[in-house]
């Protein structure tokens, strides 16, 4: 993300209206910009082959079948890609470009392997319990997997900071689905689910194959040193727990209320809660400006203080060390506020809006009474993401895990407990558990500011460590001392 950073701060810099309103246009074209591109898409699909006026078992699988496919996909690739973004950084900083390609074939057989291995019992399930078709069955794994690849990809387009290209593969995906589906439906006379869920799954194909493609443009050496990208699953293990911990945690609470009165089963395989996710969609649009606000503030003011408090450990005196970390954490305070402060001005004008609009488009009773609390747990909930960002650029693996570990397991025994209050208290879940992890990492980053001196001079080691069979504790052999000198005396 550091990218990111150094590009608005020379869009910024120009101290112009027009580079204020291109720098807050290019911060939210990078990353949100993906996510809205697919809903769109979904949504202009639905209109022009007029989903809603089909029959309601078809509109609910179609509907279930892309939930679990956004869900698992983002499950399955989160354990591995925080360990690799780890490896590809330490390659890029040793200018060992050629070990880049070996990371990427180690991760995408991981992708593959773990995805599939859970993919595949879920679609026998589906079509002998749930009786689907089968091409649709298939369709929908093929989906699913091409996600993961897309996912997957993302990860190194975004090392070589291509977001730009990453936005345009996402959206000539879509326009290619959109095309597609009314040419499945129109002219092959497919039903309107499968034909939408088949273009949206070449969609997805061809952005994963865009996106392989560049990163083999981008990286054509290969050293063939795998071996060294499994090491580092070992080494930073810390690193797999938080991202998968994390990302567990943002979908827990559904899965929680899946198994409450809120559920519905689809075809005898698809659980989901339609009030509850809807709700859960709507809190986190709300908030999802805070990670534009993130982009465009924090890191690229606090980069700047970080990198001077680098240059000053490197060859500076005791004293420029102390006044670039004491400057470093006042920004970083001062950015943590100014997110909140913006951040909440934001969500409660998207949720007056929200609270008067949407009931005119038949979102209303029981979505409307658990989004409110929703709203304010993700809310939260980015903030404490910000937290474990930084945790990332101190290196505390620790406090970033003990950070998601601690969001997780309180979101999950909390929404169990907010499963049986009213149905205004149903996100209390989502907003204690967030709140927990905030406090953790809060406490984390005073924690490593008080410790910044032995966090960063203390960790190293003076003689290097080997690991093999001890060498002999013998210093001298007498025996040898003594023919020698009595040699000497001859």
């Amino acid at each position: 993300m550091a990218g990111i950073g150094l590009r608005l701060n020379r869009i910024f810099g120009k101290g112009t209206i027009l580079s204020n309103v291109v720098g807050v246009g290019y911060s939210a074209g990078v990353t949100v910009t993906p996510m809205f591109v697919i809903i769109g898409n979904v949504l202009l699909m639905s209109k022009a082959l007029g989903f809603d006026r089909l029959g309601y078992v078809g509109r609910e699988l179609f509907s279930a079948t892309l939930l679990y496919i956004f869900i698992f996909s983002l499950l399955t690739t989160a354990p591995f890609n925080a360990v690799l973004s780890r490896y590809m950084s330490d390659v890029i900083y040793e200018e060992r470009f050629e070990d880049i390609l070996p990371c990427f074939y180690v991760g995408l057989l991981l992708n593959v392997l773990l995805s599939a291995l859970l993919g595949i019992p879920f679609c026998v399930w589906e079509y002998i319990v749930g009786h689907v078709h089968i091409l649709y069955v298939f369709t929908g794994f093929c989906g699913y997997m091409s996600l993961v690849l897309v996912f997957y990809a993302m990860l190194y387009l975004s090392i070589c900071k291509d977001y730009g290209r990453i936005s345009l593969f996402y959206l000539l995906g879509m326009i290619e689905a959109f095309l597609l589906s009314l040419l499945f439906a129109w002219v092959f006379h497919m039903s309107v689910p499968s034909a939408m869920l088949l273009a949206l799954v070449i969609g997805f194909f061809s952005i994963a194959c865009m996106e392989l493609a560049t990163v083999k443009y981008y990286f054509k050496k290969n050293s063939g040193r795998y071996r060294a990208v499994l090491v580092y699953f070992k080494k930073y293990a810390a690193l797999v727990v938080t991202n998968f911990s994390y990302t567990l945690g943002l979908y827990i609470h559904n899965f929680v209320f899946w198994q409450t009165d809120l559920r519905m089963v689809v075809a005898d395989s698809f659980v989901c809660a339609p009030p509850y996710d809807m709700a859960t969609c709507l809190a986190m649009f709300t908030n999802i400006s805070a990670t534009v606000i993130f982009i465009a503030r924090i890191e690229m003011n606090f980069h700047d203080k970080y990198k001077a408090y680098s240059e000053a450990v490197i060859g500076g005196r005791g004293a420029d060390i102390k006044n670039c970390q004491n400057r470093m954490f006042r920004q970083l305070a001062s950015e943590l506020l100014s997110l909140v402060r913006i951040q909440f001005i934001i969500t409660v004008i998207v949720f007056l809006m929200c609270v008067v609009l949407l009931p005119q488009y038949g979102i209303s009773g029981i979505v409307m009474r658990i989004y409110p609390c929703l709203a304010v747990g993700y809310f939260i909930l980015f903030l404490m993401y910000s937290e474990i960002i930084f945790l990332y650029y101190f290196n505390d693996n620790m406090g970033a895990m003990l950070t998601a570990l601690s969001f997780m397991i309180s979101t999950a025994m909390l929404s169990f407990y907010a499963c049986r209050l009213a149905e205004r208290w149903y996100g209390i879940g989502v907003a204690a558990g967030a709140f927990v992890g905030w406090t953790v990492a809060y406490a984390r980053l005073r924690w490593v500011e008080r410790h910044m001196d032995v966090h960063i001079f203390c960790r190293g080691t003076l003689i290097e460590v080997k690991y093999g069979l001890a060498e002999s504790s013998k210093v001298y052999d007498a025996q040898e001392i003594r023919g020698g000198v009595q040699a000497n005396n001859e």
